[in-house]
């Protein structure tokens, strides 16, 4: 990518829960960035939800994809162009019962070559920040061999009064005041710290192998 052009980042909705904050962590993370950006960045808001991805149904395995073998489902062929459309993804990710989501996981195993060689951030949220499910995404995308940003803000949900925001955000849908308070203000240093590694990962992209 030329140094003229505008990098391509998807911010990428990872829960599919019917009740759910995603999104509004998703709106904040954009809304930081943008004002610290410059325009140097054009960065899209991707649900995962709006893909209705089944647990892996098809008879290929991804890595095949496209060199030996196609996609036969449509959501497949809609998930792979919407990924390949960016230079770089950051993650959007939900902590529950101590580990990764199975939306977040069965969204990154469903592709390979799409994945491949591109920076990534991880973008996490839960009673502790969601530092488990960060860690065990780590690990899956550098898997896939995406280059991932030393930097992973994990976004701990605060209390309003004696009450945790995250039983709101659990029951209702909800992202309390407070949380958004805390993490527009103390957490929004390792948001762009992230972002700007991230950035410097899309100016150097990996050497290309020979074949």
């Amino acid at each position: 990518m030329t140094a003229s052009k505008q990098a391509n980042v998807a911010i990428i909705i990872t829960s599919t829960r019917l009740v759910r904050v995603g999104p509004a962590i998703a709106n904040i993370v954009k809304d930081i960035l943008e004002k610290e950006d410059r325009n140097e960045t054009r960065l899209s808001l991707v649900d995962l939800a709006d893909f209705k991805l089944p647990i892996y149904d098809e008879s290929v395995v991804p890595y095949q994809v496209p060199s030996q073998a196609t996609y036969a489902n449509e959501h497949s062929r809609r998930w792979s162009a919407e990924i390949s459309k960016y230079d770089a993804y950051i993650l959007v990710i939900p902590e529950y019962n101590y580990g990764v989501a199975g939306s977040t996981k069965n969204a990154i195993d469903y592709l390979r070559n799409e994945w491949i060689g591109k920076p990534a951030v991880i973008v996490s949220y839960g009673m502790t920040g969601g530092k488990n499910a960060s860690e065990q995404v780590k690990v899956s995308l550098e898997g896939t061999e995406l280059r991932v940003s030393p930097t992973r803000p994990q976004l701990i949900f605060a209390k309003n009064g004696e009450t945790p925001d995250i039983f709101a955000a659990m029951h209702k849908g909800e992202l309390g005041e407070k949380s958004r308070e805390v993490w527009t203000t103390e957490n929004k240093k390792d948001i762009v710290k992230a972002f700007e590694e991230l950035k410097e990962a899309i100016k150097n992209p990996p050497a290309t192998k020979e074949k």
